[in-house]
This record gives structure tokens, sequence and C-alpha cells, in this order.
């Protein structure tokens, strides 16, 4: 296992929106290729690396790699003997893909996904419970009272202490707030969404009321997107890697979501940050991942990695937080131009 260097910064711990629960600032993410004792033992070397490391907040979801990410977390809590108490775990219902052969009723959000889906996310991962349950998506097809129901029980049953959404629009998690109010019951207390310098309509537009009127928390993915922000692409795309791939279905839609015939146009904003982040003695992804956790709003920001190399570069973003002067956050919102205005709309 990697030694924990002895420069690394002090793991800061932010509560969870509203709620009373402090999650790490950098959170370990599940969503690696897993296969095998050798891919394994890489996954727990990174593991240990973040526990080390002060990360408390480890996620995960039912559909990764069908259920080998939930199965690999639990296998590391056993073989490290780490408190439970210690440990901030939480995991996604929705896709399903690992709960059964046979489609019907194994996904989305129905009482009765949720309620199974749960137990089998317990037993993948060896444990009695999760901190943290998600809705990995809106399901349109469950009635939103059906859903906030089946997450009350799942709380109230002591197989989750909190509930929260992943991608939900605001109005749907509004929604869901005025169900759970009417009934007398918990809303969701945290979203997950993806949030980095290309993405930023939903965190700070479309998301804003929500902050002030349920204390709504976020724990954000894909901080750096898929690397892009790292400025590994500032010369261009080599051949072979994979966001040269035209045969990567994931990659595609990458490059659609970044706008058709815009995105080499966002790479080159991407490469006006080195100079940002030169000035500021970092490298860019520690900037990327700094920004991100320089919105107030958010919990905690969840990275991946593949070596423990990696958690230690992303830790030491910490140290680049209190860099980001109003100048410094007003530079890169000149290069990247995509400031969203607040929207002002009441969600009563």
């Amino acid at each position: 296992m990697a030694t924990k260097p002895s420069d690394l910064p002090k793991m800061q711990y932010r509560f969870l929106g509203r709620s009373g629960l402090q999650v790490s600032a950098i959170a370990l993410g599940g969503w690696l290729t897993y296969g095998g004792y050798a891919e394994n033992e890489k996954t727990f070397a990174c593991m240990k690396a973040a526990y080390d490391s002060g990360i408390n907040f480890f996620d995960c979801a039912e559909g990764y790699e069908d259920g080998q990410s939930e199965r690999v977390m639990g296998e590391a809590i056993k073989k490290f003997g780490w408190k439970r108490n210690d440990l901030v775990i939480s995991t996604k219902i929705y896709w399903g893909q690992a709960n059964g052969e046979m489609p019907v009723n194994n996904a989305g959000l129905s009482r009765k996904h949720i309620i199974e889906g749960v137990d089998l996310c317990l037993k993948r991962l060896q444990l009695d419970y999760v901190d943290l349950i998600y809705a990995h998506r809106p399901d349109r097809n469950t009635p939103i009272e059906e859903t906030v129901r089946a997450f009350n029980h799942i709380i109230n049953t002591g197989k989750a202490f909190y509930w929260g959404t992943s991608e939900w629009s605001a109005e749907e998690i509004a929604s869901a707030h005025r169900v759970a109010e009417k009934l007398g019951l918990i809303g969701p207390v945290m979203e997950q969404p993806e949030y980095h310098l290309l993405n930023r309509t939903r965190v700070e537009g479309e998301y804003a009321l929500l902050y002030e009127h349920y204390g709504l928390g976020l724990t954000t993915f894909s901080p750096l997107k898929m690397g892009i922000l790292t400025g590994k692409y500032n010369d261009g795309i080599p051949e072979g890697s994979r966001l040269g791939s035209s045969h990567d279905p994931y990659i595609e839609h990458v490059k659609r979501e970044l706008g058709a015939g815009e995105w080499e146009d966002k790479l080159a904003k991407v490469k006006k940050l080195k100079d940002v982040a030169d000035k500021l003695g970092c490298n860019q992804a520690q900037l990327a991942l700094a920004w991100v956790l320089s919105n107030k709003n958010v919990s905690s920001a969840i990275t991946g990695a593949s070596r423990p190399e990696q958690i230690y570069d992303s830790v030491r973003a910490l140290q680049v937080i209190p860099k980001l002067t109003d100048s410094v956050l007003g530079e890169i919102d000149e290069i990247m131009d995509n400031r969203p205005p607040v929207l002002q709309r009441v969600f009563y």
C-alpha cells in the first residue's frame, strides 16, 4: 500500500446541507472498472489512501459494474477493519441491473424496487445500513408520493439515515419536499448532480432557491469531466486516447453534451486555465476541483481514482481554495464565459 505523503493538508469536513451529518469535502466514488483480484487490490489501495488522507465519504451505486462496486467497497471495509461509525457510505437506487434477470419491477423508484433494491445493496456491501441513499434518477412512471413513502420506510427501518436525489430537476426535488411536508415525512436532504467548469447551469442557476428553502446539500460528481479539465488534452487529442475514439458511446455522448461543433472550442478555453493554475502554484486538476469546492453549496465533491497518487493530488486541491479570490474567480469566469443567470422562480 502507498504511504501517505507528509505534506498533505488536513481534510475539511462540511455539513451535508442543513443536516447534522459531516462529510469530507472530497469523497471517493465507486464508478470504476473492477474485475478480478488484481483490480480489487488496486481499489483497496485507493480506498486505503483516501481513508488515510481523512476521506470519510465513499459513494457507490447498485448499477455500478453490475453491483461489483458495492461488493469491493464492502470487502475493503472488512479487510481494513474500519469502524463503521467513522464512515459515511452511500449508494444509489434506480437502474437495478444487479438485482435480477427480469427487468419488470427490477428498476425504477417503485416501493417494491426501493425496498428490495436496498436490501440487495446492503447484502453486497456486507453492511446493516448505509448513511445516504439516493434516487439515482427521477422515475416519472411512479407517483412521487410512493417514492417519498418508500425512502422514509428505508429510514424508519434503520437501513439508511438520509435520502436524496441524483440528477433530478429543481421542480422534481421541490415536489418531493411538498409531498413530504404534506405527509409529515422526510424530504430529500441532498442532491448528487454533475458539476464542473463546463457544466454550471443546474447547480448555480436552477437549484438556486432550493438551498435557501430546503437546505439542500450537494455531493457533486465528475469535477474533472473525464480528465478534460486536467489539461491532458491541452496540446491536442492523442491518437488512441479515449477522447479521440469514435467508437466509445460514452465519449460520443460527452461530445454531444459539450455541444455539437463546440467541444473543440471548450477544450481551447480549458487550455487557457493553465495560466491561472500556474499563477496559483497548482496543476489544472487541482484548480478545477478547488473551483467546485469553492461553491458554498457543495458539501462534497466525488472524485475517482485508479492510483493512490491521484487521491493525494486531489487532497492537495484543498490548499488552492483560499487562493480563489474574487479576482481569480472573475478571471476564470471570463475565460469560460458560461456563468449562468440565477433563476428566480418560486417553487411554492
